[in-house]
């Protein structure tokens, strides 16, 4: 994902309340969500990147779930570091808790490029990233992550947790409206671009909530709400890269 806007332990209804946006290359092969039925013990839903063979977000049946962001600096990129959408699969695939894993994968994280990990269970919500190397137990209320760290101000995020919070509290959203906010293109203010390193321009492109441009937009943007029973709800938006106004969804309860 290079967007995730969440609410927890806000709404009474739902205690998570996550949307989020995947940014990727047209080029990249994908998968929709779905099952991933090769491994018979643990049931995976999640989409697949078809070239690294990870995922950017997915849930598991025991309530566990784990969205990736990666986290921009240009400069710093390492050619040959290990696909960071294996590290959701590892995660939801594992015993360990949310915590532990994290834990874990502290001693070996800097071999890959920079990147964000949210993880959720039934102990809570945790944020990591390689980059500040700390581990982070969420609290109530609402926050997201984007190409820099947890709750970093960039325009965008700040517009999507500010919209996720107003329709939040108006306690009749549904997911139309919640994706309404992932579609929303207005760019940012020259004077509040982040610097990661790209010219102005495609900074500038990049600032949106949505992006569409000639070889590289959102591919999919994603629901998950939990509900106080520990329903998960799972929804999938994925965008025609020739008209954005042409979506295919996919719907899991579990």
């Amino acid at each position: 994902m290079c967007l995730i806007a969440f609410a927890y332990k806000v709404s009474a209804e739902y205690p998570l309340i996550l949307i989020a946006n995947r940014d990727e290359f047209h080029k990249r092969p994908a998968q929709k969500a779905h099952f991933w039925t090769e491994d018979k013990e643990v049931n995976i839903l999640a989409g697949r990147d078809l070239e690294g063979g990870g995922t950017w977000f997915g849930i598991g049946e025991t309530g566990k779930w784990a969205a990736v962001t990666n986290h921009r600096d240009i400069e710093n990129i390492k050619q040959f570091a290990p696909t960071r959408g294996n590290l959701i699969p590892q995660f939801l695939k594992s015993t360990d808790s949310a915590e532990n894993y994290l834990q874990h994968l502290q001693k070996d994280a800097a071999k890959y490029n920079g990147f964000n990990l949210l993880l959720g269970d039934k102990h809570g919500v945790f944020h990591y990233s390689n980059i500040s190397n700390s581990i982070t137990k969420i609290e109530a209320g609402i926050h997201g992550v984007s190409n820099a760290l947890l709750n970093t101000p960039w325009p965008k995020l700040v517009l999507a947790k500010d919209d996720l919070k107003k329709e939040i509290e108006k306690d009749n959203f549904d997911h139309e409206t919640l994706f309404s906010i992932l579609k929303n293109e207005n760019k940012a203010e020259v004077n509040h671009l982040p610097e990661t390193g790209l010219d102005e321009e495609l900074e500038m492109a990049l600032s949106s909530i949505f992006i569409d441009i000639d070889n590289y937009g959102t591919r999919c943007s994603t629901l998950l709400l939990i509900s106080k029973n520990g329903d998960m709800k799972f929804v999938e938006r994925t965008y025609d890269s020739e008209n954005t106004s042409n979506v295919d969804d996919v719907v899991f309860e579990i």
